[in-house]
This record gives C-alpha cells, sequence and structure tokens, in this order.
C-alpha cells in the first residue's frame, strides 16, 4: 500500500498508468511542444508495443500538457510518479522493458525536478 493510498480505498484497475504528452502549441514557441517532437507517434507506438508485450493491466494514455514540453516528448507514470524524457521509439522500448515489466528505471531518461530547458534551445 502507498502512503496516500488507504485501506478502505477500492483496488487499483491497472497496474500502472502512463501518460504521454501530445500537447501542441502555437509555432516557434520558445518552450516547444511534445507534439512536434513526435509525441503522438511515440504514445502510439507504446501503445502498440504494450499490447504485444501482453501489459494488459498498464494504461497508456494521450495526456494534454504535462509542463514540461522543453524536455519532451515527455511521459509520465503512476502510481510512482516517474517521469522520462522519450524522444525515440527505441526509448519508448526500454522505458516498457525497464520499468513497466522488469520493475526498474531508466535513470538515463529520467526527468528530474530541477530539469530546465537545455541550453542550446534557451533564448529562442
Amino acid at each position: 500500500m502507498s502512503e496516500r493510498s488507504r485501506p478502505e480505498d477500492p483496488a487499483p484497475y491497472y497496474e500502472a498508468h502512463v501518460f504521454c504528452c501530445t500537447n501542441r502549441r502555437a509555432a516557434g514557441h520558445p518552450r516547444g511542444c511534445c507534439a512536434d517532437r513526435g509525441g503522438e507517434a511515440l504514445r502510439d507506438h507504446m501503445k502498440s508495443r504494450a499490447r504485444e508485450l501482453g501489459l494488459k493491466k498498464v494504461r497508456i494514455n494521450n495526456a494534454g500538457c504535462l509542463d514540461r514540453c522543453e524536455l519532451g516528448p515527455t511521459l509520465v507514470i503512476y502510481p510512482e510518479g516517474v517521469w522520462y524524457s522519450c524522444p525515440t521509439k527505441e526509448d519508448i522500448d526500454e522505458v516498457l522493458q525497464k520499468h513497466l515489466v522488469e520493475g526498474g528505471r531508466v535513470e538515463r531518461l529520467m526527468l528530474r525536478t530541477t530539469d530546465r530547458l537545455p541550453r542550446d534551445r534557451a533564448g529562442r
């Protein structure tokens, strides 16, 4: 039982819930958007691969702005609340395998609360 759950709470319907940002912002926005970085195609790939892996108790959803688009494409997995930046299908595959199948983490893709806009995109 997590710190936030209570004995009277019903059992969760899903073991994990993944929210993939597919937010769209106006062209030229300084923070960019996950949709322009392939967020929709990556979400679709994740859904397809999750089915192939037989992850029936995992729900992968489209999400509006997760407010970290400058680091995107981003996704967050609950109940753990672990955030990832996954720019490629290979990154998605790694997160599926390590986090959702094996219960581990993909450290190199994890986002921290201190992560900010990369210097090469700052000031655009």
